[in-house]
């Protein structure tokens, strides 16, 4: 029997308040989702569900991460849902902005005495 080639890579997953990359080396031809199931990186974010989520290879969106395979040095990368388009998160950060530019400043205005 051949010895199956291994690569090297990475698997990472985030939330706000915590963070992980697990370091791991798979058989080459392993695809985006095997990588991702291999790592057990569901064993420590309750919840996380592989087959629910986007994944990527540093920062590009693999469409088909079933059919995808990895190659050495890679970053599986596992997205969370977002909370809000990120057009409209923009939208709702300038209209505050400029809310905030409307308003009367509260700040204290101090007179300077007259000189004699």
């Amino acid at each position: 029997m051949a010895e199956q080639n291994m690569v090297k890579i990475e698997v990472a997953y985030a939330l706000p308040q915590q963070q992980k990359i697990i370091t791991l080396e798979v058989p080459d031809r392993t695809t985006v989702f095997e990588a991702a199931q291999r790592s057990n990186i569901t064993d420590f974010f309750v919840g996380l569900e592989l087959s629910d989520v986007s994944m990527g290879i540093f920062g590009q969106l693999v469409k088909k991460p079933h059919e995808y395979c990895v190659r050495e040095g890679q970053r599986v990368e596992i997205y969370r849902p977002l909370i809000i388009d990120p057009k409209v998160a923009r939208a709702n950060r300038a209209a505050k902005a400029k809310q905030r530019k409307l308003q009367p400043s509260n700040a204290v205005t101090q007179k300077l005495p007259e000189e004699t």
